[in-house]
């Protein structure tokens, strides 16, 4: 088991998380994974495949089957990969398929992990666990910012929407809810630059690891 720090970042899509996860990795020296980009991957080979993604079948052959490379993909973000990636999480055995996968990335040199169920299932041990949240209209403000600066045209509106319903499926399915955990320091970034993020989530992390 590893002595190095594993901290968890939670928290839905737009909250800031994988930035903040990103930027405490690297002052922290520790390996990050973005989980999210999992799923991501998962549902794009399942379209590659011409399958669908809420089925259980064609998503779990895709869990088994991802490969690294997968993961540098440059079309593992906007509303169809979004629509993708949160159908196969709802799936038990996706999850299962690559619970090991995120586990072993962290075990030996400890890690920053960002995603949806890491203090609560993948690592409920983690040393320091954050729920990284922002009011709903701020977080589809943030996305529409990212679609328009990757040239890509969508109204905030529908944005929201599709935001809205997809922290609906999040909440409610079977497989690993998206939840914060209980001893997870509760961060909003609504109001906040990422510097700020950055600050506040490193005073916390000072409260829990050594970072001599």
């Amino acid at each position: 088991m590893t002595t190095k720090p594993i901290i968890a970042i939670d928290g839905p899509a737009a909250a800031g998380k994988g930035t903040l996860a990103r930027r405490l990795a690297s002052r922290l020296g520790l390996p990050y994974l973005d989980t999210g980009l999992l799923y991501r991957a998962v549902g794009r080979r399942v379209l590659d495949a011409g399958g669908d993604p809420s089925n259980a079948d064609h998503a779990e052959a895709a869990a088994r089957s991802l490969v690294p490379a997968d993961l540098d993909r440059t079309d593992l973000r906007g509303p169809q990969a979004d629509a993708a990636a949160t159908a196969v999480a709802a799936i038990p055995g996706v999850r299962a398929a690559l619970l090991d996968f995120q586990r072993d990335f962290a075990v030996r040199d400890g890690a920053v992990l960002d995603g949806r169920d890491i203090g609560t299932v993948i690592f409920p041990d983690a040393q320091a666990k954050l729920f990284v949240t922002a009011s709903l209209a701020e977080r589809a403000r943030r996305r529409w910012l990212e679609l328009r600066g990757k040239g890509l045209e969508a109204e905030i509106k529908t944005v929201e929407e599709d935001m809205r319903q997809r922290d609906a499926k999040d909440a409610a399915r079977a497989a690993a809810p998206l939840k914060a955990a209980l001893d997870a320091f509760l961060l909003d970034t609504s109001a906040m630059d990422a510097d700020a993020a950055f600050l506040a989530a490193l005073a916390f992390i000072r409260t829990r690891i050594n970072m001599d």
